[in-house]
């Protein structure tokens, strides 16, 4: 019985799509999309979206952390939206609702009937990772969409030799090089297996050319603005490599490759990638998982970086997996695929409680707040915020007219920097990141509230320091905020003048 999928011969033939299918793809995607609109209101910000908010304020063509496109997205939602958790996050929802039909779609074009479409929207669906990069608006959101449109442009390319997706793959490498820079990996992996298999053909083709000077043409004000700052992100990504080295945090990377995914679902990306590296048409996409793999293996990167490169995989894989069931007796088909749809929601479902904030309160929300620390970092930020007001509105007259607040994080940056206002709060001071390329106020404070920094630091920086508060919540939650130095001092100044302390004080984080 032939089993494997007849895809070098039929590549040319036309997809022909059956609006059931694609229906069910759209169903799909709209309860994800539906879980998250419901759920996404819930507890608070996240630092990192703090971060991007703060910096959605104070738009360029490059960040520290990150190229500018994520900020400038906020800055729309900002717009639109107002602090609204989940207007704000609604981009990182359409992301995932997007890439998840876009599976189903992969899985189309590469031969699949309704059921391999299905698989593979449902599989990609119900993953941890997918759940999660709906919750929170991170530039891993969008960067998992670069990387799923990427992959679908090329299977639209080798299916048809028609050499003008080029432009489409260059668009999309482009703005993703503007979101998250782990997108140069996928690129490595293209230009390699390009390189290693038949499709060595397209470095001559001017629709391949066009293609890499679009993408260039649209990285290319993020590139000046690195090499106009000494290229400080090269600087930020290693100083976080090392640290997150010395910490532990790559040491699980081969584990998480069968965790960021439904584990009910690896047998089918590893079946993809074996189909894939078999398939003379289409060998290219297992190179443009391996290559990415190598690099992350030796370089020692944290298991979630190469999360966007397995919907291409989970999709070859569900349409080997619908072949393969098609050769089995009916009784054979219907006991398969219940016990895998059966599997894969229930790990679905086990993923969703512990990624998807479905509680507000009660042994659910504790359950969640346990076993996931993203949550508890979401806690605080309104109490932290009242309590520097508090402080502040407890200083004589003349010094809360001249008052400054120094943070250490960039959370506490994007806190104040966003909801300070409301309780007229002055700027947030930060060394930390962009923040500290944005440098100090022009007009000098002469009272600062530090928040952040332990004792022995603030009162060998600073003058003239006493303990004014203490950085606690009102759920007593346990987050890094209240755990690590959360005293917060008030203090005359710094005892270097402001612009030899403030060449002192960059930090990244």
């Amino acid at each position: 019985m032939q089993t494997r999928p007849r895809l070098d011969q039929e590549r040319t033939n036309a997809t022909v799509a059956d609006p059931s299918s694609t229906a069910s793809l759209i169903a799909i995607a709209a309860a994800v999309t539906l879980l998250h609109l419901l759920t996404n209101g819930r507890y608070g910000f996240h630092p990192d979206e703090l971060a991007f908010l703060s910096d959605a304020r104070h738009l360029a063509w490059g960040f520290v952390a990150y190229p500018p496109f994520m900020p400038l997205v906020e800055r729309v939602g900002l717009a639109v939206f107002g602090l609204s958790l989940v207007g704000l996050r609604l981009f990182s929802v359409l992301a995932q609702a997007t890439a998840i039909v876009v599976a189903g779609l992969m899985a189309r074009e590469l031969g699949g009937g309704k059921l391999a479409q299905i698989t593979a929207a449902l599989s990609v669906a119900l993953s941890g990772l997918t759940l999660f990069e709906g919750t929170e608006f991170q530039y891993t959101s969008l960067d998992y969409l670069w990387w799923v449109l990427v992959a679908y442009f090329m299977i639209r390319l080798l299916k048809t030799d028609d050499a003008r997706w080029w432009l489409a793959i260059g668009a999309v490498a482009g703005i993703g090089m503007m979101t998250k820079y782990t997108m140069a990996f996928l690129v490595a992996g293209i230009v390699a297996g390009m390189a290693l298999t038949e499709a060595r053909r397209y470095f001559v083709s001017r629709w391949f050319w066009a293609g890499t000077a679009l993408g260039l043409a649209i990285f290319l004000p993020n590139l000046l603005w690195q090499a106009g700052h000494n290229f400080i992100s090269a600087h930020f990504l290693w100083y976080l490599h090392v640290r997150d080295v010395g910490l532990g945090r790559t040491d699980g990377f081969w584990r998480d490759q069968f965790l960021i995914t439904n584990p009910v679902a690896v047998p089918l990306w590893i079946a993809g990638l074996v189909f894939f590296l078999r398939s003379r048409c289409y060998r290219l996409l297992g190179w443009m998982y391996l290559i990415p793999l190598m690099i992350f293996v030796v370089a020692k990167g944290r298991g979630y970086y190469l999360g966007p490169a397995y919907p291409m995989l989970i999709a070859m894989g569900a349409v080997a997996g619908e072949q393969w069931v098609g050769s089995l007796t009916q009784f054979r088909k219907r006991t398969v695929q219940a016990a895998f749809f059966f599997g894969l929601s229930a790990v679905g479902l086990y993923a969703c409680v512990i990624e998807v904030p479905l509680a507000s309160g009660g042994w659910l929300k504790d359950f969640e707040m346990r076993h996931n620390g993203a949550f508890r970092r979401e806690i605080g930020w309104d109490d932290l915020i009242q309590n520097v007001a508090a402080i502040r509105d407890s200083l004589p007259v003349d010094q809360q007219q001249n008052v400054g607040v120094l943070v250490a994080t960039y959370g506490e940056q994007g806190a104040v920097d966003l909801l300070g206002p409301a309780y007229h709060l002055p700027p947030p001071i930060s060394g930390t990141n962009s923040g500290w390329l944005r440098s100090y106020p022009t007009h000098l404070p002469s009272t600062l509230i530090v928040i952040g920094w332990p004792r022995q630091y603030v009162e060998a920086t600073f003058t003239s320091c006493r303990l004014a508060g203490h950085n606690i919540n009102s759920y007593g939650i346990q987050n890094d905020e209240t755990l690590q130095n959360p005293d917060i001092f008030v203090c005359e100044g710094p005892r270097l003048p402001w612009p030899e302390f403030w060449k002192q004080y960059q930090n990244f984080g």
